[in-house]
């Protein structure tokens, strides 16, 4: 049990919870880049490792603030840079379930990662285990869970939340949250939630 266990994070499973096999899995990078990417489990793990303390925010009204462990989006791009007229990314979960699409310029962040622990333990597989975008200065809906196929495209794609509404750019607007971390509610300001 992870942390995120321990504390009650909500556990959303939008277009299904897929089953993954490791032995299996890879996960792929195509479009717009000079040179695609299929890797293995084994050579994510190879990728330079960080951990970022970032607060992952949902728009249905909570947050949790952790220790997210794995690659960062700018040292896996730089393994395979995108192509001048990219301009958008989309992530899509294993077995396309889940699709979301985001600016290239909202991911240009120092603490946007692919994370695979939280708090130096496995990431489970109902929150995205075993690798999941988190991006801390976008609502909750871009940090795609089980991470399957990344997409560098020149244009603004829907997604699943996209698609029923939500707003396709997902900027985290002022208003209030509840801090799984403390159990309060707090009150935050639009952008990344640094404060608390």
């Amino acid at each position: 049990m992870s942390i995120l266990s321990r504390m009650g994070v909500p556990a959303f499973k939008a277009g299904g919870q897929p089953s993954i096999d490791f032995g299996a899995y890879r996960l792929e990078l195509t479009g717009l880049v000079a040179q695609p990417l299929s890797l293995t489990w084994p050579e994510i793990l190879a990728l330079p490792y960080s951990v970022v303390n970032a607060r992952l925010t949902s728009v249905s009204g909570w947050s949790v603030r952790a220790d997210w462990g794995g690659v960062l989006w700018r040292d896996f791009l730089s393994s395979a840079p995108p192509l001048p007229k990219a301009t958008h990314v989309t992530f899509v979960s294993v077995g396309g379930g889940y699709a979301t699409t985001t600016p290239l310029s909202d991911m240009d962040t120092p603490r946007v990662i692919l994370a695979y622990n939280v708090a130096d333990e496995p990431l489970e597989p109902e929150y995205g285990g075993p690798l999941r975008l988190v991006i801390p200065n976008l609502w909750g809906y871009k940090s795609c869970k089980w991470l399957g196929k990344i997409e560098l495209t020149d244009q603004l794609r829907g997604g699943y939340w996209e698609d029923r509404g939500y707003p396709r750019e997902a900027y985290i607007t002022v208003g209030e949250t509840l801090d799984v971390n403390s159990g309060t509610r707090r009150e935050h300001s639009a952008g990344e939630i640094l404060g608390f």
